[in-house]
């Protein structure tokens, strides 16, 4: 009975069939773990890839190309009792015409004009209204070029195809290059970047408005759903009685979990803005969106948290004559607390990177300036790349390959913080 006839006649013994069917399981072993390790190097490929792209587009818009001009605050174009009042283009068409002596024509002028990005009046009024003695002076300034010298200085526009494909002509890349001869183009770090709105001038646009309005969006989204996540969890997993309407609550608050976000911007629209009048692409509105978005993530963090925290530390409080309160407060909720932060960063990494809700209560729309409150119109980070990615400029793609590495850092940042605050202070039972 030991033995097994195959039907070429020859016997196989037990311990060659099991060490065949050992083989057998060996190799799907091996299998499996190859197609795991290839499943991993892959993800980690294309991963690289997507940031090697973002990367590379949006590096170089860390630095700006700036022209040097000598501009002489003439006195009868700049007044000091009304600074911003003055001619700025002219004193900068000034400024250009000295260089270029030579030019003569009224296209010509145009096309030397369009070398100096439209920021340049701004600065100049900015100089103008924190030191009025340059009146009547000449002071050597660098100012911000167009964003098509820019590219050409980072090597983004082809001088080698006809000059009907490009929008620079010949005649301007010629006198862009006497400019580099005499020292007056250079790059430097792209401070306005940092410190400015959004603009129509890709040279000239920033993300300063669109962090600001973030930050303010995930203030609101906080201050909303974390207490009220909390106070849910707590309620639902220490307090309320296990019944059929319990059951039918946290049967939903899993389902908001999985629901589209674009419903609640739907939501938002409909009940915050139509219904209760509230201010469209304002923070407040957006805060309030996400925050109805993230509290069934914060729920569930919380009450997994809470459930995690042994019930002898319970039993042990409400053998001490603490009331259920007594103990929830100052025994269960101080050891679930880690937990809960951390689902709640989460939660807020998450909607710090939600873009469809906000298009839906009009955070889409085109904010110059900087936000400096709940209610005042804004945008977002996300919003923004979208923005700056329907444009056709390319000094527009560059940025917002910028503006998503300086967002990819914010989330790795809250990622990092959940991590810590987890690793930190999350004990084992």
């Amino acid at each position: 009975m030991s033995n097994h006839r195959p039907k070429s006649g020859k016997k196989i013994g037990s311990m060659e069939i099991v060490s065949r069917g050992l083989d057998r399981r060996y190799g799907a072993e091996r299998r499996f773990r190859f197609m795991g390790v290839a499943a991993l190097v892959t993800s980690i490929v294309f991963l690289s890839l997507l940031f090697i792209n973002i990367i590379g587009t949006g590096y170089s818009a860390f630095q700006q190309t700036f022209v040097k001009l000598d501009v002489n605050f003439d006195p009868h174009m700049v007044s000091a009792e009304d600074p911003a009042s003055a001619n700025y283009p002219g004193l900068i068409k000034k400024a250009m015409r000295s260089l270029f002596p030579e030019v003569k024509k009224r296209r010509d002028k145009r096309k030397l004009y369009s070398l100096v990005s439209t920021g340049a009046s701004f600065q100049l009024q900015k100089i103008v209204e924190s030191d009025p003695t340059v009146i009547g002076t000449r002071q050597s300034v660098w100012v911000p070029a167009d964003d098509e010298v820019d590219m050409l200085m980072k090597g983004h526009v082809d001088r080698n195809v006809p000059e009907t494909e490009r929008r620079l002509k010949d005649v301007q890349i010629q006198w862009i290059d006497r400019l580099i001869e005499q020292g007056r183009l250079k790059k430097s770090f792209n401070t306005i970047f940092f410190t400015s709105g959004d603009s129509r001038n890709p040279e000239l646009a920033g993300i300063l408005g669109a962090v600001v309005g973030s930050f303010y969006t995930l203030l609101v989204t906080l201050a909303l759903s974390f207490p009220a996540g909390v106070a849910t969890a707590v309620y639902l997993e220490e307090f309320a009685p296990k019944n059929r309407w319990t059951d039918i609550i946290e049967v939903n608050i899993n389902n908001l979990a999985a629901v589209p976000s674009i419903v609640f911007g739907l939501l938002g629209l409909a009940v915050f803005i139509n219904f209760f009048g509230f201010p469209r692409s304002s923070p407040l509105v957006g805060g309030l969106v996400l925050s109805l978005m993230t509290l069934p993530t914060i729920i569930i963090a919380s009450r997994a948290s809470l459930q995690s925290v042994p019930p002898s530390i319970r039993d042990a409080a409400l053998a001490l004559g603490a009331s259920r309160v007594q103990m929830v407060v100052h025994h269960v909720l101080p050891l679930a607390l880690p937990g809960m932060l951390t689902g709640t960063i989460i939660g807020m990494a998450r909607a710090l990177g939600e873009t469809a809700p906000l298009l839906m209560i009009g955070m889409v729309a085109f904010i110059v300036d900087i936000p400096s409150n709940i209610i005042d119109p804004a945008s977002v980070l996300p919003v923004q790349i979208y923005l700056w990615s329907d444009s056709p400029e390319r000094g527009f793609l560059e940025r917002m390959s910028a503006a998503i590495m300086v967002l990819l850092v914010f989330l790795m940042v809250m990622n990092l913080v959940a991590v810590i605050l987890r690793k930190r202070f999350e004990r084992r039972w």
